[in-house]
């Protein structure tokens, strides 16, 4: 048995292929059970991680596997952006930004607040000697951040499978779209005020205010600038092929250099994304061409997460995990009929909207992964990423299910043939 485990030397080939293969086979029965794929890649990443049978090393995953997180949260990023076509947003009208701020700050605060009174009761008495201001605080402001987003993936596909159209089906793709640029941004200023308060960076209170606003900024130029490169580019090109040789060419190198400067490479290339789909001609086509590696990218990197996962930290982080899903889930759908009603959206947006921004996954790990420099405490970062997973799996497992009843119960989808 001992020779079928990989150990911190093994061959990087050797472990990719098992994660392929392994995350196909979870997704399949995924697909099985009615569930989305991305709840089988992580479960069978769960399965092959450290914690379970052993057979991929928590040091391996972390050391080696780093790149994969990357290079799909770059595509992610990219993708969301190509999604937010300015002829999109301007037939959902007010209410999608209204609704969108409110759900956003609704989710952030009762998460923020809930994982700040409940996690020194869960943890105080296990784990002695972490304090306030240098440790739940930050716990609970990255936290709060990462609970703003939203898995637009899942909800995308739904909507495909049940043929869904109408208001309600309109805002709430135009919600998806920029609920992760939101996250994103939050999560800027966020990660600032942690680095104040843990004394990371030599940061300062000045940098809460002002760091997040530069590495916005910045992102937004580098974006900007990288777009024009890609559209300028493509236009020369005829063959499929050779657009993605040069779309994943201008992805990979934008987040090189974001990340030499220190600036958000999520924000980065969703803008790349953005500018390419509203200026580009024929947008569609280097957006079907991505959709071609988007999979397998998708299989790995959910994988991969399910296999940082820590049981051990679990039966900390497990009551964590709910604190988080519930908090979520009643900002989100507060923070909706707030908006909803601000913005005077048509009722069944006001009735089906919030159950209908429940899924989330991707986005919400990547920037999790990313969280890792701003603990002083490793044990720390350990629990806010395996209360992050569960969260994720949890809301993977039961929330598609409430997008699809939202959809039927607004008259905008349509039921199955079978």
């Amino acid at each position: 048995m001992a020779s079928l485990l990989l150990t911190t030397e093994s061959h990087p080939l050797l472990v990719l292929g098992l994660l392929f293969l392994c995350g196909y086979l979870g997704g399949r029965l995924a697909n099985r059970f009615k569930f989305p794929r991305v709840s089988g890649y992580i479960v069978a990443g769960l399965l092959l991680s450290s914690s379970v049978t052993g057979i991929i090393p928590l040091d391996l995953v972390e050391d080696k596997l780093f790149l994969i997180t990357d290079i799909a949260l770059s595509i992610i990023a990219f993708a969301i952006g190509g999604s937010l076509s300015i002829s999109k947003l301007k037939r959902v009208g007010k209410s999608i930004l209204w609704i969108n701020f409110t759900q956003a700050f609704g989710a952030f605060i009762l998460s923020f607040i809930l994982v700040l009174l409940l996690t020194p009761f869960i943890m105080g008495a296990k784990v002695p000697g972490i304090d306030l201001l240098t440790g739940y605080l930050p716990l609970s402001l990255i936290i709060g951040a990462i609970s703003v987003a939203t898995a637009p993936a899942a909800i995308l596909a739904i909507v495909h499978e049940y043929r869904a159209k109408g208001p309600l089906t309109t805002t709430l793709l135009g919600i998806v779209a920029l609920d992760d640029a939101t996250a994103i941004i939050m999560y800027a200023f966020a990660g600032a005020a942690v680095s104040a308060l843990t004394g990371m960076n030599n940061a300062s209170l000045l940098n809460v205010a002002v760091k997040p606003v530069t590495e916005i900024l910045g992102a937004l130029l580098i974006g900007v600038i990288f777009g024009f490169i890609l559209v300028r580019t493509v236009s020369w090109i005829k063959q499929r092929e050779s657009l993605l040789v040069v779309i994943l060419g201008t992805i990979f190198l934008c987040t090189g250099i974001s990340m030499e400067l220190g600036v958000s490479p999520l924000l980065t290339n969703m803008t790349v994304g953005f500018f390419t789909v509203n200026r580009a001609k024929h947008s569609h086509d280097l957006f079907d061409t991505l959709e071609n590696i988007e999979e397998p990218i998708f299989a790995l990197f959910f994988t991969v997460a399910g296999a940082h996962f820590d049981l051990k930290v679990l039966r900390l982080a497990g009551l964590i995990s709910l604190a988080i899903v519930f908090s979520r889930i009643l900002g989100k759908l507060i923070g909706t009929r707030l908006g909803a009603k601000i913005s005077h959206a048509p009722d069944v947006v006001n009735k089906y909207l919030g159950i209908s921004l429940l899924p989330t996954a991707g986005v919400a790990i990547g920037l999790a992964f990313m969280a890792k420099p701003l603990f002083k405490d490793a044990f720390l970062y350990d629990i806010m990423i395996n209360a992050v997973l569960g969260s994720v799996i949890i809301n993977e497992l039961a929330a598609p299910p409430f997008v699809k009843y939202a959809l039927l119960k607004a008259g905008e989808g349509h039921k199955e043939i079978t």
